[in-house]
């Protein structure tokens, strides 16, 4: 958990409920919330999972990722379908993605 929290902290995210000790945690995540559950390391998990975070500006974003320590899978890149985003992977290995708005031409017919 201390990790996670860490990272999402570093994100921006505003911790609500729980912390680094916690076996449950909330952040304040737009108009809704990321709720982390700790799990114990002998569990694994037989599927992923990706979570999509709306952001204002998805450079900016980026860069404040990058300079808190974070490692983003690539730069921000314009997707076909009219986003900017890039993707993380967060310390229990969910990709994480921040997601805006952009001005890019689709090329979808």
């Amino acid at each position: 958990m201390a990790c996670s929290v860490a990272f999402y902290r570093a994100l921006g995210f505003d911790l609500k409920y729980g912390g680094p000790q916690a076996s449950f945690t909330s952040f304040h995540a737009g108009s809704g919330y990321l709720n982390l559950t700790a799990a114990p390391a002998e569990r694994t998990w037989s599927w992923w999972g990706r979570a999509i975070f709306y952001v204002d500006d998805v450079d900016a974003h980026h860069a404040a990722a990058v300079a808190a320590g974070l490692s983003p899978a690539f730069s921000p890149r314009d997707a076909s379908w009219g986003e900017r985003y890039f993707h993380i992977v967060d310390p229990t290995g969910t990709n994480s993605v921040s997601r805006g708005r952009c001005s890019c031409r689709s090329t979808l017919s």
